[in-house]
């Protein structure tokens, strides 16, 4: 196995090949305890999730509460991108699990081709609005949350 931006693949995939698959070596990472971090996490933020969507109704038949969700989730992906270290248990339960229940793309293309049936124009707006928002949010999370040169840490 070798190492391809913190990802290992198998050392006789060529890096070139159209058809290589890129895996991730879980083996010594799983435990029950992460499983059980995941999943607590993942409850919450999926909770958070419904909370969202019973306080934000749809407008115009437009799914506003998994637009702000996706939006406000890239963003504290891209604030824990910058200040938790990608191996902690916190990172584990707090964007695998609490972002990962938060944050939702079932839930984004299930909006996006209900709205494409009436209104497709709408439909590819919303889609593509909400990938330009929430790569924006992620750049914007990571841009505040990263130490500044200097900075005392």
């Amino acid at each position: 196995m070798r190492t391809v931006n913190g990802v290992r693949c198998p050392a006789s995939t060529p890096l070139t090949s159209p058809r290589r698959t890129v895996t991730r070596d879980y083996s010594g990472d799983v435990t029950l305890r992460r499983i059980l971090l995941v999943a607590a996490g993942g409850t919450v933020g999926t909770a958070a999730r419904l909370g969202l969507g019973l306080a934000l109704p749809d407008a115009g038949g437009v799914p506003v509460a998994v637009l702000v969700a996706n939006v406000v989730g890239a963003l504290l992906i891209g604030v824990l991108a910058a200040r938790i270290p990608a191996s902690t248990d916190l990172r584990l339960l707090l964007g695998t699990g609490v972002l990962g229940g938060f944050t939702t793309y079932s839930a984004f293309m299930t909006g996006s081709v209900q709205l494409w049936a009436d209104a497709p124009v709408l439909a590819f707006a919303y889609a593509a609005g909400s990938l330009v928002l929430g790569l924006g949010a992620a750049a914007l999370g990571l841009r505040i949350a990263r130490p500044r040169a200097g900075a005392a840490s």
